[in-house]
């Protein structure tokens, strides 16, 4: 599978050291498999910096289906995503997971999640605002070790 990162700089070596703690899915390297959805996030970069570049990797599928790996998935948005995201949103996350894979926050799902957050709308209000959003995705490794076995770097390309 080819997946995509998008940032300020080019992550020839990427690593769970420079990520930020309090985040969807926890600290971990984010990528995702949709070209056009790191593209928006480079776009975001572009506001404010000089540069925005996408990595591409190729990402071993085999580290889905290994039995030593934890791996959570969430096929759709759900009370239990919903959950999860505020739980590593306010770092009481004390899951042991490897990967975890689901949908992201972007700006329209983030308002939905922070109104949910602040007790403002319930699970299910959140629910029925979600399932119009546009499906997205991304895949958080959180394990060093797996982004050295099963991540590799393919090139890059500046927005």
């Amino acid at each position: 599978m080819i997946v995509y990162h998008g940032s300020k700089v080019i992550v020839e070596h990427p690593d769970v050291l420079h990520s930020r703690m309090k985040v969807d899915f926890g600290k971990g390297f984010y990528v995702t498999p949709l070209k056009e959805q790191a593209i928006n996030l480079c776009n975001r970069f572009l506001k404010t910096d000089n540069s925005a570049f996408i990595s591409a990797y190729k990402l071993n599928d085999t580290v889905f289906t290994s039995k030593e790996i934890n791996f959570l998935r969430f096929e759709t948005y759900s009370e239990k995503l919903l959950q999860f995201i505020i739980d590593c949103r306010t770092g009481t996350d004390n899951s042991n997971y490897d990967i975890i894979m689901g949908g992201v926050a972007n700006d329209k799902v983030f308002d939905t999640i922070e109104l949910y957050f602040q007790n403002l709308i319930s699970a299910s209000a959140a629910l029925g605002r979600l399932i119009y959003e546009k499906p997205n995705m991304q895949i958080c490794i959180r394990s060093q070790q797996i982004i050295d076995d099963y991540l590799t770097f393919i090139g890059s390309e500046q927005l």
